[in-house]
């Protein structure tokens, strides 16, 4: 069929004849593994989601080093620091391997930085006074491949280090017992894209290989389902496996805490998946330290007592309320100052009362809504903090790296980082920045596209083929619901919705099937409806009176030739 539907709608290209026969599955279900690059020997590993993709931790390199540290540490009584991060991902790394290590004895203390005073990576004065307070041994969780400085002075004063990170990593390792990172350019790990508290979990794992009590790390999955899934890493290869366990774990998780989140966002134990994490219980985790301190988050997780539990929770839902109102109030500022440079590859905004504790959101949401790279920094009288979100088509961590003699401190992903910078540098660097966009993003389309995955008939999705559909997950990064192009579909009822009446209701026919669908877009909920349309929708369930209804989730949609 000829391809007259919008410019943005990017249909993917049908699998090969060969590759549907080989895979003995449904089409549909082979053509969505190989639009997301599943060869045909991964293809039932893939879908199994089982213990074959966990790789073997003692391949992370230093691994041996950093087992044999820690047990001489918690055989001589050591007191050993776990410095983590303050983003969901650092507080789960940091209360997992706390929760391993006291079960082997060890004599734990721990640092969680403040996001808005300290920012990310090790501190020299934070060293200063775990060395003051007796600690021999620091272990760093989702954070310091980066911390050069830091580490150099850590060993300077007599304490070891061990680096456990899953960041991009510099030309040079920092001066440590053991820097275990799976993006090491030496590494010979299988899988390199695990979140940080993956890392801390592969180090658990090795710890415990010939204990009698390792079984008992599948209680700490909750936790690494949570960091991972927040930090927004691939569901691929091994992060499907922890996640998928992770989340069989946190839909029976006794922690309180988690049960008293889950509570008050009317989630429903049981029934929490990848978006429950996405959506709804990593923003609120990271609402603690974005508004406050990320010890709130780290006391929810881990609190035994029911009434702390309880005061924790309603403490984040209030601070999670403010954030969003502040996100909203900061990102219609910037887009206010921004409104003459759009036609810039990169955009860059500052200004000094940006809250540094939402500038990384407000960043994201300029990417989602212009598809840019986007920088957000918060001037301060000296030191300036940015938070810096991006596209594929540009790597954050490499710009960053190529501008470090500008910069305090910088850290993290191709598509998400954060650097501190001296006020005085804040031109040099928006230049040099600008520069490197102009030289690798001009020549290109950066209009966002629709990606498809198939065009479908409605009666294409009768049977089975939600279930079928259901083996694909967890979703997320690399990994997205499926999403499917119907054409001809003819409008039998609408209707209006919700606040403001914004959202849109449709039933919708096409031959024989009958769906329901919505839209929460409000633009799309104006003007006259079509009565038919062409529709670009995801497959969801929901529960209406106790029982599982199908809908379509509209995502765009435009009037049929």
């Amino acid at each position: 069929m000829e391809a007259n539907y919008p410019d943005h709608w990017q249909v993917l290209p049908t699998a090969p004849h060969e590759y549907l026969s080989a895979a003995h599955l449904h089409p549909l279900i082979a053509q969505l593994l190989y639009n997301r690059g599943v060869h045909i020997g991964e293809i039932e590993p893939f879908l199994a989601a089982d213990h074959r993709l966990s790789g073997n931790p003692f391949l992370l390199d230093d691994m041996s080093q950093a087992v044999n540290r820690i047990y001489k540490a918690i055989l001589d009584r050591e007191k050993i620091a776990i410095y983590g991060d303050f983003d969901v991902d650092g507080i789960t790394s940091t209360a997992s391997l706390a929760e391993g290590l006291s079960w082997l004895g060890g004599k734990v203390t721990l640092y969680l930085p403040d996001r808005l005073k300290e920012g990310h990576g090790l501190r020299l004065q934070a060293i200063e006074e775990l060395h003051n307070q007796g600690v021999s041994l620091i272990i760093t969780v989702d954070c310091g491949i980066t911390s050069l400085k830091e580490a150099n002075r850590a060993h300077e004063i007599g304490i070891d280090m061990i680096i456990t990170d899953h960041h991009m990593p510099l030309e040079t390792l920092p001066q440590a017992v053991a820097v275990i990172d799976p993006k090491r350019k030496d590494s010979r790990y299988p899988f390199l894209d695990l979140a940080g508290v993956g890392v801390a979990f592969k180090l658990l794992q090795a710890l415990f290989h010939k204990d009698s009590r390792k079984q008992s790390l599948t209680g700490l999955l909750d936790l690494v389902a949570l960091g991972t899934v927040a930090d927004v890493v691939p569901l691929i290869g091994e992060n499907r496996y922890l996640v998928k366990e992770g989340l069989k774990v946190l839909n029976n998780t006794p922690r309180v805490g988690l049960q008293e989140m889950v509570r008050l966002t009317r989630l429903e134990m049981g029934k929490l998946d990848a978006e429950s994490i996405s959506w709804v219980l990593g923003p609120r985790l990271n609402t603690a330290s974005r508004m406050g301190h990320a010890s709130t988050s780290y006391s929810l997780i881990t609190t035994g007592s029911l009434d702390e539990a309880q005061q924790l929770a309603t403490k984040l839902e209030e601070k999670n309320a403010k954030r969003q109102r502040l996100t909203t109030e900061t990102l219609n500022k910037a887009k206010g100052k921004l409104a003459t440079k759009m036609n810039l590859p990169l955009l860059i905004e500052d200004d000094e009362n940006y809250p540094a504790g939402v500038i990384g959101l407000v960043a994201g949401k300029l990417v989602h809504e212009f598809c840019k790279p986007a920088i957000v920094i918060t001037l301060g009288s000296e030191l300036c903090r940015g938070s810096a979100r991006s596209i594929p088509e540009f790597n954050l961590a490499a710009a960053l790296e190529q501008c470090q003699d500008l910069l305090t401190s910088f850290g993290g992903h191709p598509t998400a980082a954060g650097f501190v910078v001296e006020r005085q540098n804040i031109g040099k660097l928006k230049e040099k920045l600008m520069n490197l966009a102009t030289n690798q993003l001009s020549s290109l389309d950066l209009r966002p596209k629709l990606r498809i995955d198939a065009e479908v008939s409605l009666s294409d999705l009768a049977g089975d083929i939600f279930s079928l559909l259901q083996k694909l997950e967890p979703f997320g990064q690399t990994n997205p619901p499926p999403t499917f192009l119907t054409r001809q579909s003819k409008v039998l009822e609408h209707r209006y919705f919700g606040n403001q009446s914004k959202y849109l209701e449709l039933k919708l026919k096409q031959g024989n099937a009958i769906w329901r669908a919505v839209s929460f877009d409000p633009q799309k909920a104006e003007g006259e409806i079509p009565s038919y349309i062409d529709i670009v929708y995801e497959i969801k369930s929901s529960f209406w009176n106790g029982e599982e209804v199908m809908r379509l989730n509209l995502l765009d949609f435009t009037s049929s030739p």
